[in-house]
């Protein structure tokens, strides 16, 4: 894939990793129905293809100012809610591509760009990140945003993000777990190639099973996560790599996995 392909992206492939980079640094990454539209369509491109990981970023001072509101103020109602299922589907193809998918966070990650950072499956900070949900000291109030935050930080710390709107540091948003990992701003993107690098280890068809599965019983009462745990594990023990996985254990050697 070429950057050219996309008017606010960049994206580039290296090696088994496919990065998407948001490329309206003079409007902070905003995200713009078109902007949304071209990530919607990077995500499913990028799923279709046999890379094994995803990197997430944004290129200018900050990762994303969140929703771009020059195109949400001219909106009706019926046009806003357009606007925020675009953003959604994004959110969802973030977590239904079967590759591990990783925030590179830098600046700012505020309200949608937070959303982002919240939907990817990892996601790992410079030292000078910070984390809003800004809406809550403003006039538009970050609800949309607030559904993944609150499933990766919880409730109480959810109210505080919300309901003040001030941001939060890298290693504070790390402590809260929005993020898996804080890097000196110098060493991000090493800190990024070395947490995707132990995540994507494995048989991919078993990761991308496992990927899946874990979203669908997230959020769900113990009881049914179980119910649909058991039964796609032991559908997932007759796939090849399953099978080459145990294998290799029992003959204490190191496995070849078939995909």
């Amino acid at each position: 894939m070429s950057a050219t392909e996309y008017q606010h992206l960049l994206v580039a492939r290296d090696g088994d990793t496919i990065h998407i980079t948001m490329n309206r640094p003079e409007r902070r990454n905003a995200l713009s129905a078109e902007h949304l539209t071209e990530l919607l369509a990077a995500f499913r491109a990028a799923g279709s293809s046999d890379a094994t990981g995803i990197v997430l970023g944004g290129a200018g001072p900050v990762f994303s100012a969140g929703h771009d509101f020059t195109d949400v103020a001219s909106r009706y109602l019926l046009e806003v809610r357009e606007l925020l299922t675009a953003c959604t589907d994004v959110m969802s193809a973030i977590q239904s591509v079967p590759q591990v998918v990783v925030a590179r966070v830098h600046g700012l990650a505020t309200a949608a760009g937070c959303q982002l950072v919240a939907s990817c499956d990892l996601a790992v900070a410079a030292e000078s990140a910070g984390f809003a949900l800004p809406g809550g000291k403003g006039g538009w109030f970050c609800h949309t945003p607030a559904v993944p935050v609150a499933r990766a930080i919880g409730r109480k710390r959810l109210m505080e993000l919300a309901l003040t709107g001030d941001p939060i540091d890298a290693h504070t948003a790390l402590e809260w777990g929005l993020i898996n990992r804080v890097a000196p701003d110098a060493d991000l993107d090493a800190a990024v190639a070395e947490l995707l690098g132990r995540a994507t280890r494995g048989s991919r068809a078993s990761k991308a099973l496992g990927k899946r599965t874990l979203y669908a019983q997230l959020d769900r009462p113990e009881t049914d996560a179980y119910t649909i745990a058991v039964e796609v594990m032991a559908a997932a023990s007759q796939l090849p790599g399953a099978q080459e996985g145990m294998t290799a254990f029992l003959e204490k050697r190191q496995p070849v996995w078939p995909d």
